[in-house]
């Protein structure tokens, strides 16, 4: 049984990945703002009331776990607004800002503070998406998303480098077009089925592929 942490837990994709690692019988500690109904029923550690944002609730955070150690952790934690050339405003600038909060530095402040609850040959998966992938964009838009989602890939192989001597493999997953709240439910995945591509995907990461980033199938994605 492993120790499993994921951030963003209380619904889609993180709602998800709960499901799947507690029904083989992981431990799993489930990290959100807000618990839902659907997260209480998991069995699962809930531990409410932690932005990703804020580093005091991650030191809190990390007080509470103590001891545990972490052989998996999923920083699954985003937002997504959709900012067009013509409109960048205050608001929108704002909104980009944000983003960048969450889906970048969320991720890094994550792990900065649960260092010492990462077992050795533990496993990090940053959630991303082919979004923040320079060589895939051929329709723009999206600019606070995209911007945020490649320097997340940035951060991502950063810590690859910087934890390897810890045995720690460090993989950038893009889950596919998931159907969940976030996008309006007009993905063509179920969260489900995108939790099960994401477990296998971190189940088969070793240090060899630390750094790399991949789609939910298997597949390698450009930078």
């Amino acid at each position: 049984m492993k120790t499993v942490l994921i951030t963003g837990a209380n619904r889609g994709i993180g709602l998800a990945l709960v499901q799947g690692f507690s029904a083989r019988g992981d431990h799993v500690i489930a990290v959100c703002r807000r618990s839902s109904q659907a997260l209480d029923k998991t069995g699962a550690q809930v531990e409410a009331g932690i932005d990703v944002t804020d580093d005091d609730a991650l030191a809190h955070l990390a007080q509470r776990l103590g001891k545990s150690r972490i052989d998996i952790l999923v920083c699954n934690a985003g937002i997504l607004t959709n900012e067009k050339l013509g409109g960048i405003d205050q608001a929108a600038l704002e909104n980009m800002r944000r983003q960048f909060e969450v889906n970048t530095l969320g991720p890094l402040r994550v792990v900065q503070a649960l260092l010492n609850q990462l077992s050795e040959h533990a496993k990090i998966g940053i959630i991303t998406s082919r979004m923040g992938s320079m060589a895939d964009n051929d329709s723009g838009g999206y600019y606070g998303y995209r911007a945020s989602k490649a320097a997340v890939n940035a951060v991502g192989k950063s810590l690859a480098a910087d934890l390897k001597p810890r045995g720690i493999a460090v993989v950038l997953l893009h889950p596919g077009f998931v159907s969940t709240d976030m996008v309006n439910h007009a993905g063509d995945v179920s969260p489900e089925h995108a939790g099960t591509q994401l477990i296998e995907r971190l189940d088969r990461l070793n240090l060899k592929d630390s750094g790399t980033f991949w789609h939910a199938n298997g597949t390698p994605l450009p930078w």
